[in-house]
């Protein structure tokens, strides 16, 4: 896997926009990649994350609809991608329950679209996806690996199910080179505040600064496994490096409680969080997961992949980062 042979590749990158497609277009530019990313309107979109990070000038941008069959068609066509690595689609659990044709439309059909537009082509694409621990729903306590059942407890987590399988069987099927990444929680400052963590972060920082607000969260007794988004990108770049296609659980190996990270938030900024939490009913889920485990082992043994961050490494670097922006 040595850079030398990567210089002339070129990487797609469907949402590259978000928190993972920032980071994953930064380290591929940092591998001599030539990068195009996509969004919904290119013309339009500002691209904050990609600026954060300064390598908003360094990459090409393309508009790309996964829903439309024919502008997924034309920008493989144009760009004739080496590599391409779908991050697009709706990506919160608790808004797909608001809106969840919209979230099945844009990850599974948007996944679907893509398969079909690499097969209609028959150009050698490898191909990597965003999956999600979501799959699992609940396991009682026993560590997810590749081989353990899913059981989605979400309109987001049925819609990556249907992803995942789509894509292991074009992969079957047709020979593609098709992997599916089932991340679990990963986490930095370029998160949206709509997602928990960040919310906490965000808001704990604005407190430590005199606010006298109360910051109001739902369910804070769940468990879940938290890593570091930049890391979690390198593993997605390593699976399209393999001699063949497969599967892999992303993940620390170390489950926390969402008041773990809570307090980890608050007393990286001395504050007690007990004086500034309040449990909220309305922000309940209507079925939630409470505890979240992972075997990572597949990724550390087949990829030479393991997390070097824990969840209190990234509540801390999630505060720094909050305070550096």
């Amino acid at each position: 896997m040595a850079d030398a042979k990567v210089m002339k590749r070129t990487a797609l990158i469907l949402g590259v926009s978000g928190q993972d497609g920032s980071y994953l277009a930064r380290l591929l530019l940092e591998k001599g990649y030539r990068v195009v990313g996509s969004s919904r309107d290119a013309q339009m979109s500002q691209f904050s994350n990609l600026i954060r990070l300064n390598i908003r000038d360094r990459l090409e941008v393309a508009s790309a609809s996964l829903n439309d069959f024919r502008s997924v068609l034309q920008v493989l066509k144009k760009v004739r991608p080496d590599e391409v690595y779908n991050l697009a689609g709706q990506s919160s659990v608790g808004l797909s329950f608001d809106q969840p044709v919209e979230s099945f439309e844009s990850i599974s059909i948007g996944t679907l679209n893509l398969l079909e537009a690499i097969r209609f082509l028959e150009a050698p694409i490898r191909i990597y996806n965003a999956g999600s621990s979501e799959c699992f729903g609940n396991t009682d306590g026993q560590p997810a690996d590749e081989w353990t059942p899913f059981r989605p407890r979400s309109p987001y987590a049925v819609a990556k199910a249907a992803a995942f399988w789509q894509m292991a069987n074009y992969r079957e099927a047709y020979g593609l080179f098709a992997c599916s990444g089932l991340l679990f929680n990963h986490e930095s400052p370029l998160r949206p505040q709509r997602f928990v963590t960040r919310k906490i972060v965000h808001a704990a920082c604005r407190i430590a600064n005199g606010s006298h607000e109360t910051l109001e969260l739902g369910n804070i007794s769940v468990e879940r496994d938290w890593g570091w988004a930049p890391e979690y990108v390198e593993a997605m770049w390593r699976m399209l490096q393999q001699d063949a296609p497969d599967d892999y659980v992303i993940a620390t190996g170390e489950t926390n409680r969402l008041e773990d990270f809570i307090e980890s938030v608050f007393t990286v900024l001395g504050l007690n969080w007990r004086d500034h939490v309040k449990i909220s009913q309305s922000l309940l889920r209507p079925t939630d997961i409470l505890t979240v485990r992972a075997n990572p082992g597949k990724a550390a043994e087949k990829l030479g992949w393991k997390a070097q961050y824990r969840m209190r490494d990234v509540a801390q670097m999630m505060v720094e980062g909050e305070r550096a922006a």
